[in-house]
């Protein structure tokens, strides 16, 4: 059996804090068993390389290593990549497909981001974990498939269990063995190593000298808290890398490449108001958007009836209409509407609605619905930046408070270039 100090050199990693070493520990005992591993940790940690660790370890080592982002891999194909597909399954099906636990017969499967596993996936899963039987979309023959399974979440499966997000049957199947690997905020004497590292590997790739921190930065990295973990470092040693002409980084000039992330101190108080006040607000503007279209229904019954009666008599228009729009501030001598052969003009407080007519048939300008178009845009893009804020960027988080998928809110991020 390898040493913990042996692995580390092999999969690169760096860093000799406790909780670290103690997770490479039982990753180095469970390798040999074809037990099932949870690793769980905040994004950012590392743990990916948990389960290469168990694969190469393990009597498997010979076989196909397949690692599967489950969040990246949209709900309706899901199950197709995973038990694969007969053909004619569905649209697009032209072929029969082999699934990866079909590919990875004999070998390890790596689920990252498990807890994004649609329920019906799951339940496909823990069928996979009981014993070894799947079936493809759009089969109905059994197929038997010897696997070993390691799962990793940066997501708390109790709460999600709690909320009906995750099965709890199949939480127990998977976390026979937990893995925890801590953030890099509680590692606080590998900063500086792993910055080293970084800086030392960026020189290398961009043939420039590598970077020196003096103390005063040091402790700066020390005390930041890095939301992001490893990966944010590593990002933030290269901007420096390419950057900075001065090799020798100051604390100054190293605090401001550092987004502002308010108190370093650890958050013990969880705001229970969070996700209430913004359902509240989601209540709101949905009100806020049936009214609109409630107003944008009376207007055209206004429109039709102008277009009936000629557009030039008071008396022949509905004046409930009238009042429902407008308001009781304006009286019918305020309200005038005048007729021309071939246009008419409805009044308005703000901008004219314009339309023409020609005998039976009226062309509309799409003044209305372009302005209405405008304010659900402008309610989604405030809503969204709202979230965004609110959850310091994470896209994952703001996502499950707006009630979409994080993949709906990145394509709306670009979409309104946010």
């Amino acid at each position: 059996m390898e040493s913990v100090q042996a692995i580390k050199q092999r999969f690169e990693i760096i860093g000799n804090d406790p909780k670290l070493n103690r997770a490479i520990e039982k990753a180095i005992q469970v390798a040999p068993t074809d037990i099932t591993v949870l690793v769980a940790g905040e994004s950012g940690v590392g743990k990916e390389s948990i389960p290469k660790i168990i694969h190469s370890l393990s009597h498997r080592k010979h076989g196909k290593y397949i690692a599967v982002n489950c969040g990246a891999i949209p709900e309706g194909t899901i199950d197709s990549e995973l038990f694969g597909h007969e053909k004619g399954a569905f649209t697009g099906a032209t072929n029969t497909r082999e699934g990866y636990f079909e590919v990875a017969d004999g070998g390890t499967i790596f689920l990252d981001e498990v807890g994004e596993l649609p329920l019906t996936t799951q339940v496909r899963l823990l069928r996979v974990l009981e014993n070894g039987e799947f079936i493809k979309v759009g089969s109905s023959q059994v197929q038997k498939t010897n696997v070993r399974i390691v799962a990793a979440t940066n997501v708390n499966l109790q709460d999600a269990i709690e909320k009906g997000k995750f099965r709890e049957d199949l939480y127990y199947r998977l976390s026979t063995v937990d893995i925890q690997l801590p953030p890099l905020r509680d590692r606080k004497d590998d900063i500086h190593l792993l910055f080293r590292k970084f800086a030392s590997d960026f020189a290398h790739k961009y043939k420039m000298p590598p970077l020196r921190l003096d103390e005063q930065a040091v402790q700066v990295l020390q005390k930041y808290r890095w939301s992001g973990n490893i990966r944010q470092l590593r990002n933030m040693a290269e901007q420096l890398s390419v950057l900075e002409t001065n090799r020798d980084i100051s604390g100054a000039t190293l605090q401001s490449y550092l987004p502002s992330e308010g108190s370093n101190l650890p958050l013990v108080i969880k705001n229970e108001k969070s996700e209430s006040d913004f359902s509240t607000e989601r209540d709101i503007l949905y009100k806020v958007l049936f009214d609109m279209r409630s107003d944008l229904n009376d207007l055209k019954k206004l429109t039709l009836e102008l277009m009936k009666n000629g557009g030039g008599k008071m008396q022949d228009i509905n004046p409930n209409l009238i009042q429902k729009i407008y308001g009781s501030s304006h009286s019918e001598d305020e309200i005038s509407f005048e007729e021309t052969p071939r246009t008419s003009v409805i009044p308005s407080t703000s901008k004219p609605v314009v339309f023409e007519s020609n005998d039976d048939h009226f062309q509309f300008a799409e003044t209305v619905e372009e302005e209405e178009n405008l304010k659900l845009e402008q309610k989604e893009i405030e809503m969204i930046k709202k979230s965004l804020e609110k959850n310091k960027g994470k896209r994952k988080a703001a996502a499950d408070e707006l009630g979409i998928s994080e993949r709906t809110l990145y394509r709306k991020i670009k979409q309104f270039d946010l």
